[in-house]
């Protein structure tokens, strides 16, 4: 324990290094951190040697963990006690966490839970829909704000929303004008964000169009909290996401820490963001650096204090509660707990919020990934899926260069939602398939076809854009971790744009069955890919789409 604490605390070369040793289970080495700059250099090699495994990154060390060796710490439930050295730890009951299936009861689960809210509505996402579905939602945000007045005893309810200002922001008709309502007749209880990216400044600023403005960086976090009540998802809050688009979603029931923490982080990029105002104006918190205005480096150095106070004082907080839990003179029991009137369930899976911030340099969920990646064993099976096939060079690398079993499900060409665009967007799907082949080639002069699988999924008249891994050990039928959340998984998500996402870690059998039920769901909609997928007249990629993708896939 001594030793794995003191590599956490050192860099994170020297933990990535010890990792490799044996004996040094806890801090697993993060081997592949490719530099995306060096992208281009490698894209022209046909063959990247396995060495280019052994090119680190830097990044911050590793938070220290203090919590003394304990037999009674039940740190050997599972093996990513890891992940909490650099994110809180929340314990919670398998019977709190329910997966959904369909955008229908996505939908009305929003709706039902605003209309019962009684402190707390938060919702963060890319933007609202303009809709009569869109609408539906903030008819219900109105009639519970208006019965929060009205009530004999007023509520303090809250409703605290953050988008992105570029899409928000996009036609006459938007996701700021959709909420204007809101805000001038509830100013005291409705607050609106939108995140601006600061990296889309000055001149740059001036010249790009709209819609093509969002290239450069988005708010992308999608998370909507009701009172203790949280879901985690992909989708968007739009009507192809209500009905045809399929995602991901996990509700988390009552569970208070986990609401506390992305209540807090939510509210701590609203804190960097510009302020919506009843007039449909935007400003900034005073005393906060304009996030396009003002100093660059100072806004990014006040943001990423602000997020990180967050992470930080959380997981200071739940290491403090487990300390208390197993390390306490007098140790509580269950029964000694439920006698004291906590009757919650002894925990039996373990929430771990992970966040990517590139412009902040907040690099967590990128860390999480690449260790999970690297660490996944001969015969333990990695399920990962992402709408967008894009991912970075330094996750390829990592998928060809571990032993694990991959199936990759990704979307056929008729349901990326770019299917049918006009102009230049129309041309994203046919990028997608010349990376897609490009992959698929190389995986086939390596020889790794059967270890790794591409599979597409395809639905009449639906879109996909579900995203995540599910992972299932070594001579397991069943996951006992997911990721589910915002992140695709390609360059956009690991450089430009704020995410978030929870790795959900369980020993219930009972929710490992509901995360393996959502994998097989998904998979089953799914064909594999061959050398005749390709052949296909819908594969035949136009040369200048592939000329271009090289120029522009670190954009979509």
């Amino acid at each position: 324990m001594a030793a794995a604490t003191a590599a956490a605390a050192g860099p994170v070369l020297w933990r990535r290094l010890l990792g490799l040793l044996p004996g040094r289970p806890g801090l697993a080495a993060l081997l592949g951190r490719l530099s995306d700059r060096l992208g281009s250099y490698r894209d022209r090699r046909r063959r990247r040697s396995p060495w280019l495994l052994l090119a680190p990154l830097l990044s911050p060390a590793v938070p220290q963990v203090t919590s003394p060796p304990c037999c009674l710490c039940p740190e050997g439930v599972h093996r990513f006690q890891w992940i909490r050295n650099l994110v809180p730890e929340f314990g919670v009951s398998s019977s709190h966490v329910r997966v959904l299936s369909s955008p229908a009861e996505f939908f009305e689960l929003m709706k039902s839970q605003i209309n019962v809210a009684k402190r707390r509505v938060v919702m963060a996402s890319l933007y609202l829909g303009t809709g009569p579905l869109e609408q539906e939602l903030v008819d219900c945000l109105e009639c519970t704000l208006e019965k929060s007045l009205q009530a004999k005893f007023p509520s303090d309810l809250k409703v605290s929303i953050l988008l992105d200002f570029t899409r928000g922001s996009r036609g006459r008709k938007n996701s700021r004008t959709m909420l204007l309502p809101l805000l001038q007749k509830f100013p005291e209880q409705v607050r609106v964000s939108l995140f601006h990216t600061p990296n889309l400044r000055g001149l740059l600023r001036l010249l790009i169009p709209e819609r093509f403005n969002e290239t450069i960086g988005l708010q992308h976090i999608k998370v909507y909290l009701f009172d203790n009540n949280v879901i985690l998802s992909g989708a968007n809050l739009s009507d192809s996401y209500f009905t045809n688009r399929q995602d991901r979603y996990v509700l988390l029931q009552d569970c208070p820490e986990v609401a506390d923490f992305f209540t807090e982080l939510v509210g701590a990029v609203g804190d960097v963001s510009l302020q919506l105002q009843a007039d449909n104006t935007v400003q900034v918190l005073e005393g906060m650096v304009h996030p396009y205005k003002g100093d660059r480096a100072a806004y990014c150095k006040a943001a990423n204090k602000r997020v990180m106070d967050v992470i930080n004082s959380a997981r200071v907080r739940q290491q403090v509660l487990h300390a208390q839990t197993f390390h306490g003179d007098s140790l509580l029991t269950q029964e000694d707990a439920a006698a004291a009137g906590d009757r919650r369930p002894a925990p039996d899976t373990w929430i771990y919020p992970l966040i990517q911030m590139k412009p902040f340099e907040i690099q967590i969920d990128e860390i999480v990934t690449e260790t999970l990646l690297t660490e996944a064993e001969r015969g333990a099976r990695v399920y990962l899926t992402t709408g967008y096939f894009n991912l970075t060079q330094a996750y390829m690398d990592l998928v060809l260069g571990t032993r694990a079993e991959y199936q990759i499900l990704l979307a056929s060409p008729e349901v990326n939602g770019f299917f049918g665009a006009k102009g230049v967007a129309g041309a994203i799907p046919a990028a997608y398939v010349h990376i897609e082949r490009q992959f698929f080639r190389e995986l086939c002069s390596l020889g790794q076809q059967e270890r790794v699988r591409l599979q597409e999924y395809w639905r009449r008249g639906w879109t996909f854009h579900a995203k995540g891994l599910w992972l299932y050990l070594a001579g397991s039928g069943l996951p006992c971790l997911t990721l589910i959340g915002s992140p695709n998984f390609g360059y956009r998500s690991v450089h430009r744009d704020l995410e978030a996402q929870i790795a959900i870690v369980t020993e219930s059998r009972a929710l490992q069955q509901q995360l393996h039920q959502e994998q097989e769901q998904l998979y089953l909609r799914s064909g594999v890919v061959s050398s005749a997928t390709f052949e296909q007249p819908s594969r035949q990629v136009k040369l200048w789409v592939k000329m271009v993708t090289p120029l522009i896939k670190n954009f979509f």
